[in-house]
């Protein structure tokens, strides 16, 4: 008596496309809402946004055209330039244990919009 006769069955269901579109850069592809992580609410970015100049945190592997793919996507606005900063991790000292740890680094990213153009962060 055989148990596994006939034909396999796919039943595996294939993952619809999300709303969120896939960037590829170098080869790699990668979600759109990955490469921006978050808006970078500061004294210095709210001033800025008086101008047109929005600052966000990206991930450490995201380039410019990474950001202006993701702004494009997200926001529906097309950024007239971008550019990105590293921003260097610092070693401090714990004033408690006297330990020396690393602050957290990272990138940002600074989005210049054409006049009359914005975007709602909140």
């Amino acid at each position: 008596m055989a148990l596994f006769v006939g034909k396999k069955k796919n039943t595996e269901k294939k993952d619809v496309a999300t709303s969120v579109a896939a960037v590829s850069s170098g080869g790699m592809s990668r979600d759109i809402s990955t490469i921006l992580r978050h808006a970078r609410i500061t004294e210095k970015a709210s001033m800025h946004q008086a101008q047109g100049v929005y600052t966000f945190d990206i991930a450490r592997a995201a380039t410019k055209r990474d950001v202006i793919q993701a702004v494009r996507g997200l926001y529906k606005v097309t950024p007239r330039s971008v550019r990105v900063v590293t921003v260097p991790t610092k070693s401090r000292r714990n004033a408690r244990t006297g330990k020396v740890g690393m602050t957290g680094g990272g990138k940002k990213a600074y989005v210049y919009l054409k006049k009359g153009e914005s975007i709602t962060i909140g």
